[in-house]
Parts: C-alpha cells; structure tokens; sequence
C-alpha cells in the first residue's frame, strides 16, 4: 500500500514540475517518503545487477511493479541526473533560499577566516603604527597588489609578441594498410619518427604590437596608481577612525569628570538640606544632574567601543580585538596651516593617484587607437618548419626499407584585409572617442580635486577657529562653575544656578575635545585630497 502511495506521489511530482527537470528533483529529494521508496527501488535495482553478473534467473516482478511509472531504467536516469540538476534558482520570491550547496559556501567561508595577527594589548599605539599595521594586515592592499601583478604579467604577454614563437613536435607511429596490385592486395607496414620545430615570427605589422604593449604599459600605470590611492584612502580610515577612538577617549575622561562634579554638587545639596538650608527639590533637581551625567557617560562609553572596533577593522583585525591608543593630551595640535590654498591645490594635481589612473586612461585609449590604425595596413609574417624524420617500409613480399633525412619548408605570407565591411573603420572612430572621453574624465577629476582641496582648506580653517573659540569657552566654564559652587555653598546663589553652570562646563569640555580632534581630523582630510599622506617624506608624520 505504501508502495502505490508513493508511486501516485512520485508521478504527480513529475507532472507538476516537468517543465522544470531541477525543481522536479527538488521536489523529490525533499519528499522523504518517495526518498524512502527510491532507496528500496535502488536495492531491488542492484539485487537485479548482482543476478546478471551471476547469469541467474530474476523474475520480472523484481525490475517492474504493476505501476508503469515505477521501472528501473527511469530511476536510474533520475539519480544520475540529480548531479546536474540539484541546484536550481529559488522557488519563490517570498521564501529564503537553504540548500546544501549553501552550507557547502558556509564551509568555505570558515576555512578563509582572516588570519591574526599579534597585538600588544599593553601598548598604547601611535598614528604611525597603526598605519604600519594597516598597509601590512589589511585585504584591500593585498587586492590591489595581485591585481596589480596581474597587470604586469598582461604586459609581459604583450611584449612577447615581438619575439618568434618555437614549438616542437615529436610523432611516432605505425602505418598499416593493404595495397591492391592486379587481383591481389599486398600489405604494407610504415613505421615513422618524427621531430619537427615550428618557428613563427611576425617581421612588421606597423605598429600593431606596440600599440598593444603601450596599451599594456598604461594599464599597469593605472593599476600601480590604482594600489597607490588603495594606501591613500586606507591611511585616511585609519586616521579618522584613530581620531574618533581620541575623541571617545576623552569624551569618556570629560563625561566622568562631568559626573563626578554632578555628585558634588549632589553631596553639597543633600549636606544643606539635612542642615536645614535647602529644601527638597533643590536635592532632587541635583539627583536629576547626577542621572543625566550618568546616562551621557554610558552613551560615550558605547561610542568609545564602536570607534575601537572600527579601527580594530581598519587595520585587517577582528572587530573584538583590543588596541590602546595614545591619550589626546599626548597628540600635539597645530596651530596653523602654514600654506596656502594655491600651493594645496597644484600639490594634490601633482601627487593624487586617482588622478594619474585617470591620465594613464588616456594612454590606454591613445594606444588603442595606434592599434587600430596599424590594422589598415600588411602584416609580414615568417614560418620554417625544419622537420627531422626516420621512415621505414615494409612490404608483403620484399625486405625492410629505411631512410632518415631533413625535411621542412620556409615561407613568407603578406596579409592584407582588403575590405571588411567597415570594421577598422568603426574601431578607429571608436578608439578616437575613447580618447576624447577620457581627456574629459581628466578635467572633470581635476575639477573634483580642486574643489575638494577647497573644501578641506576651508573647513581646518574653521577648525581652527573653533579650536580658539572652544579654548576660550572651557576657561570660563570652569571659572563660572567654581564660582558658582562656592556661591551655593556660602547660600548666596541658588541650586539652579550651580547645576545650569555644571551643565555648562561639561558641554565646554566636550566642544573642547571635538575642536581640538576636528583639527586633527580636518589636517588628515587636507592631506588625503593632497596625497600626500602616500608621500615618502610625509606619509609616517603625525599631525
């Protein structure tokens, strides 16, 4: 009974999904029963081998049951054929996409865990060691670097053109056949051995070639250009995420210093009331300060963790791996820029990376046209094939004959296309308007970097403006805040007073840890649209 159960559903299975020979597999491989029902088919399938090989009788109700759809020979296709058609698209949109071919990638996912390198959890790192760590752990730079490689040996293969091809070729066999003469046929037996070079060598073809490795030479430009911005924009990550893990730092340095005199002012309130010289809302507005210091600290703590990760990232290492960084008050701040945007700008168009992939672009497309050109005229190629043979015949009725001697040919072929349709042509016009697009790429990445460079310039001006702004504000904070605490304390002022002042200095010591980190980082996004943190002499130079 089971048995035509599963017969019914195997045959509906393969109505429903026949236009579809992968989901139709699917859909019987996820059965279990029919699953079930093909691994006893299977048995009675090789008990049915098994009595061939032994010529024995097998009595046909063993290879057919009463069910026409349920014969060996079908089975067997099925099987080998889910192989081929085992993976197949999702069913559906609406549902997500499990297979064993995705635990297969989960699999090799596992085995391409990036590698660990050492730390010194008791070291404070500097910016320059970061970046070390950086260019030395991180994929990006080794994916630009093999891509880069990979540009050099295309390069390599285009210059191999102007040298001749030798191939050598060794052949050894025996010829047998019957030759009829008059109304008999005689048997004849050529055994041969063979060496033969193969030597060809293109003597001119106008520039072809070495519109080819030109062609070659600028995409490796490109390429080396390419791996120098992959340095540049991973110095900078590292530089902005190393500024924001300072500023969480001492964010969190500021926010404790803001709690603990929360608590103060907490403990003056609480001192006043049990003295009779406060009242209660004045303890639970102080409470109410404590609280909110509390929560900012928390928030700054989250912040520090998600910096450290970031950086931690930066470098190539996992997220959870733990870098100490030198304190802000140890990173000096410049105080000015000492440049001006002019002299900014003619250095980024000098060194920016991106910008010379962009001109070797244009040598790209000046070389293919050259390319294109050379195909209007004749190419003049040369062959020789020097060929060493030893021949030996043996005939039915007479003795072995043998000779051994140098054969070969040289030859030279002009070829010229003479017409074809229009095609060199359309590649000329094509290669002209590749160059003509990518000069405008050019000005157009020039214009970007110029602007760009304006924009930095202005904001670390701002900055530094800020910087003296934020300076000026934490002095007086501080000196509000003391006074008015010792107002409190002589009963001249209110508690409104000292937690307004309190709330004050702890927003000046944190426009004062941004401003000062804003230069820092505002410098390092200057010297990213300068290029100049890939320099030599400036790219280990902290600000």
């Amino acid at each position: 009974m089971e048995g035509e159960n599963c017969g019914v559903q195997f045959t509906a299975n393969v109505r429903k999904h026949s236009s579809d020979p992968g989901r139709w597999l699917d859909a019987v491989i996820r059965d279990q029963l029919v699953s079930n029902w093909l691994r006893r088919l299977m048995s009675k399938v090789g008990c049915c081998l098994r009595a061939v090989e032994t010529r024995r009788a097998l009595p046909m109700c063993s290879l057919m049951s009463k069910n026409p759809h349920r014969t060996t020979v079908p089975a067997l296709i099925m099987i080998a054929a889910i192989p081929v058609f085992a993976q197949s698209p999702p069913e559906s949109p609406d549902r997500p996409w499990h297979t064993s071919y995705e635990r297969q990638l989960t699999n090799d996912l596992r085995s391409l865990r990036q590698p660990v390198f050492p730390v010194e959890s008791e070291k404070a790192y500097s910016l320059a060691e970061l970046i070390d760590l950086a260019e030395a752990h991180n994929p990006e730079t080794r994916v630009a670097w093999e891509y880069a490689r990979a540009q050099g040996a295309a390069l390599g293969i285009a210059r191999s053109e102007l040298y001749p091809t030798l191939s050598a070729v060794a052949l050894s066999g025996v010829d047998r056949q019957e030759v009829p003469l008059g109304t008999r046929f005689y048997r004849h037996t050529d055994p041969s051995d063979q060496v033969t070079l193969d030597l060809n060598y293109t003597i001119f073809d106008f520039g072809a070639r070495r519109g080819r490795i030109a062609a070659g030479s600028a995409r490796l430009l490109a390429a080396n250009s390419g791996f120098n911005d992959v340095h540049r924009k991973l110095i900078f990550e590292v530089q902005q995420t190393y500024y924001r893990l300072l500023n969480a730092s001492a964010q969190d340095v500021a926010a404790r210093a803001s709690l603990a005199n929360a608590e103060a002012v907490q403990q003056a309130a609480e001192e006043r009331l049990r003295n009779g010289l406060a009242t209660l809302p004045d303890v639970l507005e102080a409470r109410s300060a404590t609280a909110q210091s509390q929560y900012d600290l928390q928030a700054v703590l989250g912040a520090e963790e998600s910096a450290r990760g970031d950086l931690a990232t930066a470098l190539g290492a996992r997220a959870a791996t733990m870098i100490r960084v030198e304190p802000l008050s140890e990173v000096p701040t410049p105080e000015s820029i000492g440049e001006t945007v002019e002299e900014a700008t003619y250095r980024a168009l000098n060194q920016r990376p991106d910008l010379q992939a962009e001109l070797a672009g244009t040598r790209v497309a000046e070389a293919e046209r050259k390319e294109a050109r050379a195909a209007y005229y004749p190419t003049l190629n040369f062959k020789a094939n020097p060929s060493a043979q030893s021949l030996y015949l043996h005939q039915q009725t007479l003795a072995w004959g043998h000779t051994a001697d140098l054969t070969g040919g040289v030859a030279l072929s002009l070829n010229w296309t003479v017409f074809d349709g229009g095609a060199r042509r359309s590649r000329l016009t094509q290669a002209e308007a590749e160059i003509r697009g990518a000069e405008s790429q050019v000005s157009a990445a020039r214009d970007t970097i110029e602007d760009e460079v304006w924009n930095a310039y202005s904001n670390l001006n701002t900055a530094f403006r800020q910087r003296e702004a934020a300076t000026a504000l934490l002095e007086s904070a501080t000196q509000s805040y003391a006074a008015a605490l010792e107002s409190y304390n002589a009963g001249v002022r209110n508690l409104l007073d000292v937690t307004a002042a309190q709330k004050v200095l702890a927003g000046a010591r944190s426009s004062d840890i941004v401003a000062r980190t804003q230069v820092l980082t505002t410098l390092a996004d200057l010297a990213f649209r300068c290029g100049d943190s890939i320099q030599a002499n400036t790219r280990k130079a902290g600000p």
